[in-house]
């Protein structure tokens, strides 16, 4: 008896602990990273939902709404309930939750893996690096691994009353990312293979009425056109497009095969766990083998890769890797401890110190520290403008520029070309691509009336870049300039 309680107290305490440990990792500094482009535009979305209260579901583009409704949660608890008011640390704290309960999931499965195979799977994912970097990240990906590791959980357990909740985790699933199916399918076929059921058509009718109700729940109507859209979408961007990759980038990305910082430790451990897994008699223990081998599968077949995509193969490694551990016995506390360790200091390096640089495998096409100079530059010549934050502001490119919309949120009076119109007047402060240089050339100086021409200084004094090879240079009017320098 006392024995029993004794387990129960040091496995309250390693729950404890990685809830510390989760949150220690995902909550401060927040706000230290540039945001990435990909963030900056669903901030935006999500500022559509803040004024309107409506996120309609684009198919082709953006994901669910479910990031977006998570984060209105957070929003309206720190009263920022106006897309200028936004900032980067509420944006993020959603995904943070999302991080930390993610990392809490693997405990669901106790009774079924065992107490030290949970644990280690728990601790794992609190303390990898990619784990704790996109948990700082404005995107779905945290809440689309938290409502898979539930439909997991909910599926091993398995029963009529597991059927509805593995349907409604399925729903918040499709109704967050469409990569959702990827794991749907893996799951799907590895509890076949696994536990061979017997038919439960009872068990099947609930799931379905379970899924059907909350995708109707969670998306807009006509939810079973929209899903259709959004799979052959998903379709043909996963054959083409900017993102696609060899069928070894997510090998080399966990690896950190050429960066900084690698998943080396999981990834040991989980190939040992799908060893000491298959040699199991336990039904769970195959089906997580299963399960993972099907997901790399998917994952290394479909062409399009982006790492963020990695988190959910990661959680799936990880509950093999907590298998492993149980099966090390006496030698567990040492080797899982150094994992831990060596995994917990790369995670905060990877998610602060080194956050956008590329020897950061999850750093993927990120936003650099020069965005700061860039809105720094602005917000100085804007104080000395008469104007202040609603002072013109001309920015001229042909590339994708975001994330700067974000950081000019609060400014009014910014206007963006594709082209540089030569006639009409200019803006005190422009910005533009290296390629649009002599057209805003001959526009400031060739386009304006004689006798109002006004020289343009150069706003950074140094070369600025956005993003790795995508330059900004910036013009400021010399009476703007004068007036700065005139209030030193």
């Amino acid at each position: 008896m006392n024995g029993g309680r004794a387990i129960e107290a040091r496995n309250r305490w390693a729950a404890a602990a990685i809830l510390v440990v989760a949150a220690v990792l995902r909550l401060p500094l927040l706000e230290h990273r540039p945001m990435h482009a990909d963030e900056a535009i669903l901030a935006d979305k999500f500022g559509t939902l803040l004024a309107t209260g409506a996120y309609p579901y684009d198919p082709h583009e953006y994901h669910g709404p479910m990031l977006a409704r998570l984060a209105w949660i957070s929003a309206h608890l720190a009263g920022r309930t106006t897309y200028a008011t936004l900032s980067e640390t509420v944006l993020r704290l959603a995904p943070a939750a999302a991080g930390i309960l993610l990392a809490l999931a693997p405990l669901l499965l106790t009774p079924l893996i065992g107490a030290p195979a949970a644990s280690t799977a728990a601790a794992l994912v609190a303390v990898s690096p990619a784990m704790v970097y996109y948990s700082r990240y404005f995107i779905p990906e945290m809440l689309l691994a938290l409502a898979t590791a539930l439909f997991l959980a909910a599926l091993t357990w398995r029963g009529r009353a597991w059927s509805l909740a593995a349907g409604a985790a399925a729903a918040f699933m499709i109704a967050t990312k469409e990569t959702a199916v990827l794991a749907l399918a893996a799951a799907g076929l590895a509890y076949l293979a696994a536990f061979r059921p017997r038919p439960d058509w009872r068990g099947v009718a609930l799931f379905l009425a379970a899924l059907a109700a909350g995708v109707s729940v969670l998306l807009a109507p006509p939810w079973r056109a929209v899903l259709a859209e959004a799979a052959a979408s998903y379709l043909q961007r996963a054959v083409g497009g900017p993102h696609v990759h060899g069928w070894y980038a997510y090998l080399q990305w966990l690896t950190g095969w050429g960066y900084r910082f690698s998943e080396a430790p999981i990834m040991l451990l989980a190939a040992a766990g799908m060893v000491a897994a298959w040699r199991s008699a336990k039904p769970t223990h195959r089906f997580l083998v299963f399960y993972t081998t099907l997901l790399a599968a998917f994952y290394f077949v479909v062409p399009y890769k982006t790492p963020w995509c990695a988190v959910s193969l990661l959680y799936a490694l990880a509950l093999t890797a907590g298998v492993a551990a149980d099966a090390l016995g006496r030698t567990r506390r040492i080797v899982v401890g150094g994992a831990l360790a060596c995994l917990a200091v790369q995670a905060w390096l990877a998610a602060v110190t080194y956050s956008a640089d590329p020897g950061n495998p999850w750093a993927y096409a990120h936003t650099g520290p020069g965005v700061f100079t860039i809105r720094d530059r602005v917000l100085e010549f804007a104080r000395a403008s008469p104007d202040g934050r609603r002072v013109a502001i001309d920015i001229y490119s042909g590339e994708n520029l975001w994330p700067l919309p974000w950081y000019f949120r609060g400014m009014p009076n910014v206007r963006w070309w594709r082209h540089v119109p030569v006639a009409g007047p200019a803006a005190p402060i422009v910005l533009v691509s290296p390629a649009m240089e002599t057209d805003l050339a001959r526009r400031l100086y060739e386009g304006q009336p004689a006798g109002e021409r006004e020289l343009y200084m150069n706003l950074f004094p140094a070369y600025v870049e956005l993003r790795p090879r995508i330059e900004v240079r910036g013009y400021v009017a010399k009476s703007l300039w004068d007036q700065r320098e005139r209030e030193k």
